[in-house]
């Protein structure tokens, strides 16, 4: 068979190596850290012996601009993301860049093999709204010089440009709107927690508020994903526990909100006479549902310009600027929901 340079293809190469093209394109990368020292030298000698020469696969992901860029969000079905989404297109549009955009569903390891097949696009940065338990991996990317912004969520330490909103002060309002108009037993509703830097800033600061005025005798924070039942049985719970008390649920974010609501009405309890209800994320339809719901509006398109804007700089030469974070107001929106009697 001829090995003329210009009949083998990345596709042969792997074919003969038994490995796929995805990780013979990141041998030619230099990535070497996410394959076995086997599977290194097998691929080595398969490329000898073709005498494959490849060109800009073997360019430096710095210097094989594509003119694209890696967009991971933690849960596309999140009207959040959406909006996130946008404010990065537009300015990424205004200035010659593609977006390619991977949904996490909030799953650290699915987050971390889409980053390497955004690698393996040749993405010219990522702008992550990270799913939590990656902060070593990103931390990794960033030393090998690529240009990566957090969005929404941040991690341990400010190694990168980060654009997050006031999660602690405006939940602390909040909270403390709820205990002037005269709750005094308050659950906390949330997604699972973990490593998510914005739900666990407004539990430190429900707790905190909580702690300072002697609310609650218990801790009444109750993890619920997207489980109906699970709001339903903590509701009720909470009813039966505090006759003698007035009940407000705070909802970590606007999926959240909406699916209280639900089991609200199932459970036919009205607002606010029964339970006070408020959350996070002010999607027009909070004020269209009866008395309207008190929420707290986050700037989500304003977010994603700032992270497009940030990550365009350090592509363009900013990397002897030091890593920033950049904090936006969010708005604490008072309604009916929340009124006291």
């Amino acid at each position: 068979m001829s090995t003329d340079n210009f009949k083998i293809t990345i596709d042969y190469v792997a074919k003969r190596a038994g490995v796929s093209k995805t990780t013979i394109s990141r041998f030619l990368n230099g990535r070497f850290e996410y394959m076995s020292d086997a599977t290194r030298e097998n691929i080595k000698k398969v490329i000898d012996e073709l005498n494959y020469r490849p060109n800009n696969l073997a360019r430096s992901l710095k210097l094989n601009r594509s003119n694209l860029i890696g967009v991971l969000v933690s849960d596309i079905g999140n009207h959040f993301s959406s909006i996130l989404v946008k404010g990065i297109e537009k300015v990424c549009k205004e200035n010659g860049y593609n977006l390619i955009i991977a949904s996490t569903d909030n799953d650290s390891l699915k987050e971390r093999e889409y980053i390497l097949s955004l690698l393996d696009n040749n993405v010219d940065g990522l702008i992550v709204n990270t799913a939590g338990g990656n902060d070593d991996f990103l931390m990794d990317l960033s030393k090998k010089g690529l240009p990566i912004v957090l969005a929404d969520r941040s991690i341990k330490d400010t190694v990168f440009d980060t654009v997050v909103v006031n999660n602690y002060e405006v939940t602390s309002e909040l909270i403390l709107h709820l205990i002037k108009n005269g709750y005094n037993r308050i659950g906390f509703f949330t997604e699972k927690i973990g490593d998510i830097s914005t739900r666990t800033e407004r539990k430190q600061a429900f707790l905190d508020v909580c702690r300072e005025y002697r609310i609650n005798d218990s801790n009444l924070i109750f993890e619920v994903d997207d489980d109906l039942s699970k709001i339903e049985e903590n509701i009720v719970s909470m009813m039966e526990d505090g006759r003698k008390s007035r009940t407000a649920v705070f909802a970590v974010n606007g999926v959240v909100l909406l699916d209280v609501l639900k089991v609200i009405d199932k459970l036919k309890l009205k607002i606010p006479d029964d339970v006070a209800v408020c959350g996070y994320d002010d999607w027009g339809w909070a004020s269209l549902i009866p008395p309207g719901i008190t929420t707290i509006s986050q700037p989500t398109y304003e977010v994603g310009v700032e992270s497009a804007k940030r990550l365009l700089n350090r592509i363009r030469g900013g990397d002897e600027i030091k890593p920033k974070k950049l904090v936006l107001k969010a708005e604490l929106v008072v309604r009916g929901s929340t009124r006291s009697h």
